[in-house]
């Protein structure tokens, strides 16, 4: 009889139940582990070295199992044990009942984990839970207006935006932007909630307090997983120090983290400071973003009057300049038209020109450039524009998102996806953002996961009409009028309004109702919404009327435009002569990855 293989031998000394039962236990002890995490405030490492030394142990396991055997009297030598009294066969299946109890113990934590609700489980919002977080990563929190003066808080607003652009400039440092830091106002969520839903490792909070010629900042650097002080500082200075003051909390939080400012030659040093450092022009452009932040037509008013201060007392400070070409076209194109419109739309052009002719290494004003050359319809000079303020600023959310954007105005929006995406990385709680992705990602078809994004942006917005009829639309794209109609008749009255129920009522099946809610929209909204209307005159296959609304956006500067090319009702026509005709009229091109409605 030949000698044994070696497998066979394997088989023998039940090496291999053996290493069956080590990877099993070694898994389920490992599930064990990660789920009693929470529940004692252990870090997550302590998962990561146990699965180390469980590999690291497997070997000694394996050896051990071929040179030893269980045996009625314990563990012995396996050379020791005579072969007619060797208990291999029946220890083998010993162990394979341990090996199934094991392994049900596993998937039972597994289920467990999976399907029991977690502490905070329903905070975190699905989109950024999973976000992973670097460790050179931090969040500046809105600093807490302590002056007993709600008028003060355009104040600590301004200085929490200021340490997020100082921030910013540092190599290798990821800065959540402030349309997301600031959803934390007065939150009550912990600093790990805060941490993961942001997915970053620390959090800047702390307060202000300004009294006549006095400030005091008071700022604690915090690391988000459990809420430990890595550094905190008070400081009392003179208001005419305020520049000095900024500069310092900003080194000391880079120092901590140990950030480097960028260097090369793209980067160029961006600033939110008036050159003549003037304080009256620095406060005045601080009401302004206040204001501007609010989006109201009111305060975009009042927004651009602050601006147009803060220009008239340092008239070379560039980023009010931006900021003023940014305001204007927003009115412009969200709350106006016919006359007033276009001065507006004009006043945004020549701001922004001011701003570059000042300082061409702004972000900001290239930024602004490009949202105007956008709104007169100069897509190749917007996008060059963004590309700019982006090599300007690395990782500037302005830029990804702008050029994500223009991605989806010249007919490709798989690169609108990913840069859009890029964008959510650095603004996860930005609802615009979420907003662009779900349009760009129905233009492909890709309609459950738009309605998951799109929802995601009316949890961060409830209030928004524009998200809520993007929502309906998605349903309209499915034919899922019952959806469509329950969802538009429980927004808010508002032209948003108007255009979702004029959309759900042409797939319900009353023709009556569809040509009265079409009325209503033209009746209310006719200057404002031509593009919408084009849209619904597409999806009822009037291409006669499409293409008649189409023209009055073009007269009017419809900001919707830019979606044409990834709009699925009107692509049903773009091969109707007609289609190139008016895409070579708005400067685009006249094909596109999107996929039209049949």
């Amino acid at each position: 009889m030949g000698k044994p293989s070696f497998f066979a031998e394997l088989k023998r000394r039940n090496v291999l139940r053996a290493a069956m039962l080590y990877i099993g236990a070694a898994w389920a002890l490992s599930q064990g582990v990660a789920q009693l995490l929470p529940v004692f405030d252990f870090p997550n490492w302590v998962v990561r070295w146990f699965v180390i030394a469980a590999a690291i142990g497997f070997p000694f396991a394996m050896v051990f199992s071929w040179f030893y055997e269980w045996t009625p009297h314990g563990i012995q030598r396996e050379s020791d044990v005579e072969t007619d009294t060797s208990l291999t066969r029946e220890t083998g299946k010993r162990m394979d009942r341990w090996i199934i109890a094991v392994l049900a113990i596993a998937v039972v934590l597994l289920l467990a984990n999976v399907l029991v609700p977690h502490k905070n489980a329903t905070s975190i919002p699905a989109a950024t839970a999973t976000t992973a977080i670097i460790g050179k990563s931090i969040a500046v929190l809105p600093l807490t207006n302590n002056s007993g003066d709600k008028d003060q808080q355009y104040f600590s607003d301004g200085l929490s935006e200021n340490l997020i652009v100082t921030l910013s400039q540092f190599s290798g440092l990821k800065v959540i932007g402030r349309n997301s830091s600031f959803q934390f106002r007065d939150t009550k969520d912990d600093s790990r909630t805060i941490g993961i839903k942001l997915g970053v490792a620390t959090l800047l909070e702390g307060s202000v307090q300004r009294a006549g010629d006095a400030v005091r900042i008071s700022a604690e650097l915090i690391r988000a997983a459990d809420g430990s002080t890595i550094w905190t500082q008070r400081y009392d200075r003179p208001y005419k120090d305020l520049f000095k003051l900024q500069d310092e909390i900003a080194q000391s939080v880079a120092g901590a983290l140990k950030a480097k400012l960028l260097a090369g030659e793209a980067a160029a040093v961006q600033t939110d400071r008036p050159p003549s450092s003037n304080l009256d022009a620095y406060t005045a452009y601080l009401q302004g973003n206040y204001l501007d932040a609010q989006s109201t037509e009111a305060n975009l008013r009042l927004a651009i009057e602050q601006y147009t201060k803060a220009t008239r007392l340092d008239p070379q400070y560039a980023l009010a300049w931006a900021s003023l070409s940014e305001s204007a076209g927003r009115l412009a194109a969200g709350f106006l038209n016919g006359a007033e419109q276009k001065a507006f739309y004009a006043q945004s052009l020549d701001a922004s020109n001011k701003a570059l002719l000042l300082q061409p290494n702004l972000a900001a004003a290239h930024a602004a450039h490009a949202q105007a050359l956008g709104f007169n319809f100069d897509w190749s000079g917007a996008e060059t524009e963004f590309r700019r303020a982006l090599q300007l600023a690395p990782g500037s959310t302005t830029g990804m998102e702008g050029l994500g954007l223009m991605a989806s105005a010249r007919g490709d929006p798989q690169q609108a996806i990913a840069l859009t995406r890029q964008s959510i990385d650095s603004e996860p709680l930005r609802a615009s953002g979420y907003l662009l992705l779900s349009r760009a990602l129905a233009s492909v078809g890709s309609t459950d996961e738009a309605d998951k994004t799109i929802r995601k942006a009316i949890s961060l917005a409830p209030q928004s009409g524009i998200f809520d009829a993007a929502l309906v639309v998605i349903h309209v794209q499915r034919n899922d009028a019952a959806a469509a109609l329950a969802d538009a008749q429980r927004m808010l009255p508002g032209l948003w309004h108007d255009f979702a129920l004029a959309m759900a009522r042409q797939i319900g099946g009353d023709r009556a109702s569809a040509d009265a809610a079409l009325k209503l929209l033209i009746d209310k909204n006719a200057d404002g919404m031509a593009f919408q209307i084009a849209q619904v005159y597409a999806l009822r296959r009037d291409p006669d009327n499409v293409f008649v609304w189409l023209d009055r956006a073009w007269d009017s500067r419809d900001p919707g435009i830019q979606f044409l090319l990834t709009d699925r009702f009107l692509l049903r026509y773009q091969h109707d002569p007609r289609f190139a005709a008016f895409c070579k009229k708005v400067g685009l091109p006249t094909t596109t990855t999107a996929k039209p409605l049949p």
